[in-house]
């Protein structure tokens, strides 16, 4: 175990967080470039097209055939001037394209449709080269590479439900806070840093999709219900902190790992734009896998895997286990047509076992301010925060390894990011975003690995510029 996630250590955000969440494109912003359309909707999706006659007409004319294409470009700059395991800076940037077919305007088949998405993921990695932090600080970062995402058909029974079969993304499904995730930067406020630590390879979450199944059932306008079954290491690589390199192009296909089942309540309320209340959303969930899992503390023998008698073989646990609640609330609305716009709130929390994970405990807050401002009626800002708190098995295993090694080791406890951005509408689709973020306890308070003399990994001044671009 204690070589485990030293690897993951020396590989940077390591097994915790090898990327960011990137749920819908179409907004162009925040922790997103994968659109979650159910269905065509009955007109192109704005971009940056309008502003060109001759692509606006090329992208209507494939959608009038059935085609809805959809490219977004996403250039940040970003660079840590102090703290980390080490200063500087790097460009990331990703190319994402997505092609969703109406099959019963194409084909004839009724309620079906069909997705294909691709990443060109290209630049460098700023948490996993220099901050060596769990809760990336860019969501796109990765390591580049062109790979297929998702492919997937779904079928629309009446108005009542949605099956989905293919190659899916649990991070554009389950676990979202509408609020986090189309603002901020840090992929954490996107899919969270505790899912992405506790589950192998991270997770059905970007740049990983997996084979999969899901079930989107909605009885009204304000209930939807959500379940999913996974295969349960989209890569296989597990806690090596390998995924990327074990599926370089997104196309392993697994189908005999433990699988993951995931299942959501949503609960929506005042969304229509004629509402008198605040519009808000509440999600509950919780998601099991079956696979097997090692213990943070102790070993198969029952002694703590810092003894130096002990075998350092792992005690195992039967199945993980999680469970989480999401609530985007409105606090005030600007008068309009659309209710989401003045200022909103966002909150998250989630558990899972404390023996077997290395987080058991996150939460993160954070209040966005969107389109206040008559002469930028579409810019919005805000401020985030979120708190991962490394499960107390390994504090303990880090006191008596400072006990059996006679060293002064500081002891794994949490870490915590705050994040402050504003993101400017230049034209419909395309937006500018400076952002800054700072990172308390990187890796959740781990040694400096290229300076262990000094402590932990300083504390992170990190300052970045995105730019998105959507067709």
């Amino acid at each position: 175990m204690w070589r485990r996630l030293s690897l993951c250590l020396l590989l940077g955000a390591g097994c915790a967080a090898a990327s960011g969440n990137l749920a819908q494109a179409q907004e162009a912003t925040g922790n997103a470039p994968t659109p979650e359309n159910e269905q065509l909707p009955p007109n192109p999706p704005p971009s940056i097209a309008s502003s060109i006659p001759v692509l606006a007409q090329f992208k209507k004319g494939l959608f009038d055939l059935g085609y809805n294409l959809q490219w977004t470009y996403f250039a940040d700059g970003l660079g840590n001037p102090t703290g980390g395991v080490r200063e500087g800076a790097v460009y990331e940037g990703i190319l994402y394209m997505v092609l969703d077919a109406d099959l019963a305007k194409i084909a004839s088949l009724h309620g079906l449709s069909f997705r294909i998405s691709a990443f060109q993921i290209h630049g460098g990695q700023l948490s996993a080269s220099n901050i060596f932090n769990l809760a990336t600080v860019d969501s796109i970062e990765a390591r580049p590479a062109t790979r297929l995402f998702e492919l997937w058909v779904e079928q629309k029974f009446g108005e009542l439900a949605l099956l989905r079969v293919g190659q899916l993304a649990a991070d554009n499904q389950f676990f979202i806070s509408e609020f986090g995730n189309t603002l901020y930067i840090n992929s954490t406020f996107g899919w969270p840093a505790i899912v992405l630590a506790d589950l192998p390879s991270g997770g059905p979450s970007y740049p990983l999709a997996t084979p999969g199944v899901r079930l989107k059932v909605t009885p009204n306008d304000q209930l939807a219900l959500l379940a999913g079954l996974y295969n349960g290491d989209p890569s296989g690589a597990g806690f090596t902190g390998l995924q990327e390199i074990k599926d370089p192009a997104g196309i392993n296909f697994r189908l005999k790992d433990p699988p993951l089942l995931m299942a959501e309540a949503q609960y929506m309320y005042n969304q229509d734009k004629t509402a008198e209340g605040l519009a808000g959303t509440i999600k509950l969930g919780a998601w099991y896998h079956f696979g097997k899992f090692d213990d943070n503390h102790f070993g198969i023998d029952g002694k703590s895997l810092a003894e130096p008698s002990s075998n350092g073989v792992a005690r195992t646990h039967s199945g993980d286990y999680g469970v989480y609640g999401v609530i985007d609330q409105m606090l005030w609305r600007l008068p309009g047509d659309n209710p989401k716009k003045g200022v909103g709130a966002f909150a998250r929390v989630a558990l899972s076992p404390s023996d077997r994970n290395l987080i058991d405990f996150y939460a993160d807050a954070g209040v966005n301010f969107m389109g206040l401002w008559d002469k930028r009626p579409n810019d919005s800002f805000g401020l985030a925060a979120s708190f991962s708190q490394l499960s107390p098995g390994l504090r303990e295993l880090d006191l008596e390894k400072a006990f059996f090694e006679k060293t002064a080791l500081p002891l794994r406890n949490y870490e915590l990011v705050v994040e402050f951005t504003y993101q400017a509408q230049i034209v419909a689709r395309w937006t500018i975003q400076p952002d800054f973020q700072y990172i308390f306890h990187p890796g959740g308070g781990v040694v400096d690995p290229l300076n262990p003399f000094v402590g932990r990994i300083p504390d992170a001044a990190v300052f970045a510029l995105r730019t998105a671009i959507s067709f």
